[in-house]
């Protein structure tokens, strides 16, 4: 489903952003911009919902415990007195639904934006070397990796499979060469030498794992040489992972050290993406009563999973999507934080905050004409 979604709709749309202005890292923003429009109605359902529970949890929690403590004998009414809550306030779980709805067209945006053109595009073979009297008796079967998009040019791109015919077992001294082509049966060696500079696109090939075990030559044949597990790997080139955009140098470098030093572009990219994580949790308790604890996570939070992507780096070009994406999503909670509430949870918020004010008024109260090195308490 993921790979459809890629290929019949992302990447269409991507082709006709490029097409309007010839720059792949615009055209990531671009589409950014219309996927998180065409998802803004869930979305912002998810928001709204958060915000309301925020508001209504602790009457809830109290409620809840006032029935199950009031009809500890009765489950029948316990349960319709607890869906009559629900009916008031809402479910905490009603935000999850616009969330799952949504999880396939981010992951297919996000695997869309981690291959071709702005990344080049592995096929991975694990194969397994069998003893020559062990192999007679396994039934070939053949092995088909998913489908990938390799773009020739902006406006030519073809989906690609690799396939060993005899499946990934092999005995030893065997040899078989993996078949690169299109969905339609054409090799893939066919359609680079009818498109122009073709040639730059030829596959590399490597042993990633058991070397010794296996070898793989750079026309896609492997040689199993003794028993045990090893993998190959083809990786084509992919058409922008060199492009620059702004102050990014290659759209497809991926991690925040390389051979160079640290990569500057990657590091701003990953504090931007902190950054709009964390103003985008600052804003969702816009007009809320303070909560400790809330607001300890919201400090902590973007920091553990901005340090994420140290240790597990992404490509820049999905960085970019990333940072547009938070920016997106900060807009949006600012404005969904401006309507107005139902009047039983505005209510509720007004009595809050003015809780909140007689609070702070009373530590005033207390703390007044106290110099700043007198300790707390009555004078």
């Amino acid at each position: 489903m993921i790979g459809y979604i890629s290929d019949n709709l992302l990447i269409p749309i991507l082709d006709f952003f490029y097409g309007l202005v010839p720059s792949y890292g615009l055209a990531i923003i671009a589409l950014t911009v219309v996927i998180r429009l065409a998802l803004f109605p869930l979305s912002a359902g998810s928001i709204r919902n958060a915000r309301r529970m925020r508001i209504a949890q602790p009457v809830m929690q109290q409620r809840q415990a006032e029935i199950r403590s009031r009809y500890a004998n009765n489950p029948q009414k316990q349960q319709e007195e607890l869906g009559k809550l629900m009916q008031e306030f809402g479910s905490p779980l009603a935000g999850c639904l616009p969330l799952l709805v949504q999880m396939p067209i981010l992951f297919a945006l996000f695997a869309t934006l981690r291959g071709s053109p702005f990344a080049d595009v592995p096929y991975t073979f694990n194969v397994k070397v069998l003893p020559s009297e062990q192999i007679a008796a396994v039934e070939p079967k053949a092995f088909n990796t998913p489908s990938h998009a390799i773009f020739l040019s902006s406006s030519n791109h073809v989906p690609v499979i690799g396939t060993l015919e005899k499946g990934t077992k092999l005995g030893v001294g065997d040899r078989e060469t993996v078949n690169l082509h299109t969905k339609a049966g054409d090799s893939f060696a066919s359609v680079l030498s009818g498109a122009e500079n073709g040639s730059r696109f030829q596959p590399t090939w490597s042993v990633t794992k058991g070397e010794g075990i296996v070898s793989v030559d750079q026309n896609g044949t492997i040689t199993a040489i003794t028993t045990g597990d090893a993998t190959v790997e083809a990786k084509v080139p992919g058409l922008a992972a060199r492009s620059g955009f702004l102050f990014i140098q290659a759209l497809g470098q991926v991690g925040f050290m390389g051979d160079g030093g640290v990569n500057w572009d990657i590091a701003i990219l990953v504090a931007a993406f902190g950054g709009s994580l964390f103003l985008s949790q600052i804003l969702s308790g816009m007009g809320m009563p303070p909560n400790p604890q809330q607001s300890t996570a919201n400090k902590i939070t973007p920091v553990m999973i901005t340090a994420m992507f140290l240790f597990f780096p992404l490509p820049a070009g999905v960085l970019l999507y990333m940072v547009v994406a938070n920016i997106f999503q900060a807009l949006q909670t600012f404005l969904l934080t401006r309507e107005a509430l139902p009047e039983n949870l505005q209510k509720i918020l007004d009595q809050q905050l003015a809780q909140q004010a007689v609070t702070v008024s009373a530590d005033g109260g207390a703390t007044a004409g106290r110099l700043p090195f007198e300790p707390k308490g009555k004078k």
